[in-house]
């Protein structure tokens, strides 16, 4: 460490601002349900006043941390947000759930859904997604006369597993800038994650959890049918999914190309470019917007969604920028080697930190999205020691940060009042769900980590 950059040389302090840095954090977000913005910040600014603290260096690993950190993502999360509301707002969410259907049978209205699940939370906030999806649930729990659990289960876990750890999602996205993870390698790799805990979900629901649970689809919802003609011109199958696909398409491709073709090649020129996450994105929003088809919706989309995708996405960029500070500002300590030190010399898998990290700040928190960028924010000075790379690391902890949701989280309060669960229904049926596809997404991390593909 260089002492003329060192924002402080003591060990024991650096320890200890550390150790009380992160338990104010938490005991300020589920003790007095302060924003996580404030909760962040002020825990950060106490640690500037430690003894032996650099002030000096500590205000421009502040500065530099949250500037470099949302300068590269920054435009790219308000992009996916505003592709996000485009996708809600066409129609396209509608059409991608019908494909599904097709693709499975409407006998396997469970399956369809956590596939849904898995496609859409790519692109959608989960508890958006499923508000939007909810009347389908019941009305389809009601046509094949099975349990709300049943039909629920596997597509709140999908959900919240591609909202965790897929990019473009914010939430993911924000971690992979804040551990310098490459974004194609995390979207290929994750998505294979994603896909096994998905299904590990969808089991869960269907096998498990849902023949215990006895509430039915309510009586409301049962003309609803998403398979049927809407009064909208909706999109074509294939538009639906562009605006999903394509980005995500070019960002892999950029990594593939990278590692395919030598410097100077014109592909590689070319996907640098149109693989680069505000390229991808951009285009992304364009096929989005070209969904539109009537005059209302387009004017919208000129402001109303743009402001909505900002409003989305402001909370997530304030603390992305807020976990880039703390990682520079941990990174100036001796604290980051001497816990990863210590982890290393218990014997424990490196992989296992990240991971644990995920699940402290989601149970604590409540939410996915802070835990999975509490878990990268705290890692990322930790990869040299560790021995992690960046995309295990940030995998790692995204699949530890849907484990495991329950009363204190605002995704499992509107999931469980709009199936009308009660509430130790759903502490089983989508508490076990997001357990269950965490552990299995890890363990494909794992798997993957251990044969050097990520």
């Amino acid at each position: 460490m260089d002492p003329s950059t060192a924002v402080n040389m003591n060990a024991a302090v650096s320890l200890g601002g550390f150790a009380v840095l992160i338990f104010l954090l938490l005991f300020l977000i589920a003790k007095w349900k302060w924003h996580v913005f404030f909760a962040l910040l002020i825990p950060i600014m106490l640690f500037g006043i430690l003894p032996g603290v650099q002030q000096n260096n500590f205000i421009d690993a502040f500065e530099t941390g949250f500037g470099n950190t949302l300068g590269g993502i920054g435009v790219v999360i308000v992009l996916g947000s505003i592709i996000a509301e485009a996708l809600k707002h066409t129609g396209a969410i509608q059409v991608i759930t019908k494909s599904m259907v097709n693709l499975v049978g409407s006998k396997r209205m469970p399956l369809a859904l956590t596939l849904t699940g898995f496609i859409i939370g790519i692109a959608i906030f989960s508890d958006v997604a499923f508000v939007i999806l909810n009347p389908l649930v019941h009305s389809s729990a009601r046509a094949m006369s099975v349990g709300i659990a049943v039909m629920s289960t596997g597509l709140v876990g999908a959900l919240q597993l591609t909202h965790a750890i897929v990019p473009p999602t914010p939430g993911p996205l924000a971690a992979a800038a804040l551990l310098g993870a490459d974004i194609g390698k995390t979207i290929i790799f994750g998505s294979v994650a994603c896909l096994l805990g998905s299904l590990s979900c969808w089991a869960w629901g269907v096998y498990v959890a849902g023949p215990r649970i006895k509430t039915m689809g309510s009586e409301e919802f049962k003309d609803i049918d998403f398979s049927a003609d809407d009064t909208r011109q909706l999109p074509s199958t294939l538009s639906s999914y562009t605006p999903i696909v394509i980005p995500i398409v070019l960002i892999g491709m950029q990594s593939v190309v990278a590692l395919t073709f030598p410097d100077g090649h014109i592909l590689k020129t070319i996907f640098t470019y149109l693989g680069w996450p505000v390229v991808a994105l951009s285009i992304g929003v364009w096929l989005a917007y070209r969904n539109i088809t009537n005059e209302a919706d387009r004017t919208n989309a000129k402001d109303k969604w743009v402001e909505e995708g900002l409003r989305t996405s402001a909370m997530i960029l304030v603390v992305t920028g807020l976990g880039g500070s703390l990682s520079a500002i941990l990174r100036g300590t001796p604290a980051v080697d001497f816990i990863a030190g210590a982890f290393a010399d218990y014997g424990l898998p490196t992989i296992l930190l990240p991971f644990a990290l995920g699940i402290i700040g989601n149970m604590i928190t409540g939410s996915t999205t802070v835990g999975v960028i509490t878990a990268a924010s705290l890692s990322a000075p930790m990869l040299g020691t560790l021995g992690l790379s960046p995309e295990a690391a940030m995998l790692s902890g995204a699949s530890g940060s849907v484990i495991i949701k329950y009363v204190n989280s605002s995704y499992f309060w509107i999931c469980t009042s709009l199936t009308k669960l009660s509430v130790a229904d759903a502490v089983f049926s989508y508490g076990g769900a997001t357990l269950v596809g965490g552990l299995v997404s890890f363990a494909t991390v794992c798997v993957l980590w251990s044969v050097g593909l990520i």
